[in-house]
């Protein structure tokens, strides 16, 4: 009944130490109150004796009671605090991901698309309050998933993507075009698309500049991500007979100046990841900069608890009115 209790008015707790003072003031009286006991027979003082060694019994339940109406003043209660949030400022966020088979070169463990994937999906889960679509794009560029606010959908959409599902190429200005269609229509209050690529414009009929215009005239903001390490790096050259990769070192070539353009041109910014650790600590500080604002209401509950404290009161009171009128009303 008093599990998490709290005190509303504890200041009440010093009238507790009026307690001893009782019990002083009993102890001292009580010798002159059992020296005017008087008794007609040596036989009705062998029959009452317990009675007379008891009889402190009835102080201790005035003391109980005290204690009891103390305490119910100091007002015992519990709080239930029940939490709402009102999301006041919604984004909606498009993940353009570049599926070439270069994303599979291994400079990023296990590979960079595999390590893309991964830092995805956190980024996905510490945006809760968002609205989130996904577009891969090669040599050309489709909807993985519209903008939803379902993560699982999102989540499962993400997992889902790998090479070999667009012809093979690096289709910037496709995809970049196809989050803006994504977007153009949102009523969010920012529009975000995060574009990755690891390499050079080379396929599509839309150019990258021509789709980063289209972005400033829907008010998209757009982070651009440049993937893979300075240098070589071990990426697919050609098919071996059984239909796999063979893999062979290649100079890493990203498009860094196009990039940029395009962050800064839609009020963006331009990252490059060398390295797993790079590549979380970009998503990261996009995180950081695209904050959703919530407003959060409490709303705080009080259960007052001093009721049965009063109840408990009143029968030790009325215990004790009855022990003085029945069984100990010959020693008063």
């Amino acid at each position: 009944m008093f599990e998490n209790v709290e005190f509303a008015n504890p200041e009440f707790f010093w009238l507790l130490l009026l307690l001893p003072l009782a019990i002083l003031w009993y102890v001292l009286t009580r010798r002159e109150q059992m020296a005017s006991l008087k008794l007609s027979s040596s036989r009705a003082f062998i029959s009452s004796g317990w009675l007379v060694k008891l009889k402190p019994f009835l102080m201790g339940l005035r003391l109980l009671a005290l204690s009891a109406v103390i305490t119910a003043l100091a007002r015992p209660q519990t709080e239930d605090i029940s939490t709402r949030t009102k999301t006041t400022k919604g984004i909606d966020i498009v993940m353009a991901i570049d599926v070439s088979s270069s994303m599979l070169a291994r400079d990023l463990k296990p590979n960079r698309l595999a390590a893309l994937k991964e830092v995805a999906a956190e980024f996905v889960k510490k945006r809760p309050n968002d609205r989130i679509g996904l577009v891969a794009y090669a040599g050309e560029s489709y909807t993985k998933t519209p903008i939803t606010s379902d993560k699982t959908i999102v989540l499962r959409a993400l997992k889902d993507i790998i090479y070999g599902q667009l012809e093979d190429g690096t289709a910037i200005g496709m995809g970049l075009a196809t989050s803006v269609n994504r977007l153009k229509e949102s009523k969010a209050i920012s529009k975000v698309i995060i574009l990755l690529t690891d390499g050079v414009n080379n396929s599509g009929f839309i150019e990258p500049q021509t789709a980063a215009d289209l972005a400033v005239e829907y008010d998209i903001k757009t982070y651009t991500i440049g993937l893979g390490t300075n240098g070589n790096a071990l990426t697919p050259v050609r098919y071996k007979p059984d239909g796999s990769f063979q893999y062979g070192m290649r100079q890493v070539e990203i498009d860094e100046k196009l990039l940029q353009d395009i962050a800064d041109v839609t009020g963006g910014k331009y990252f490059r990841a060398t390295d797993n650790e790079k590549l979380e600590e970009i998503y990261n500080e996009i995180n950081k900069l695209e904050k959703t604002e919530i407003e959060e209401f409490k709303y705080y509950r009080y259960e007052e608890k001093f009721r049965p404290l009063v109840f408990l009161a009143g029968i030790f009171l009325l215990l004790e009115w009855v022990l003085r009128s029945t069984l100990f009303k010959s020693f008063i």
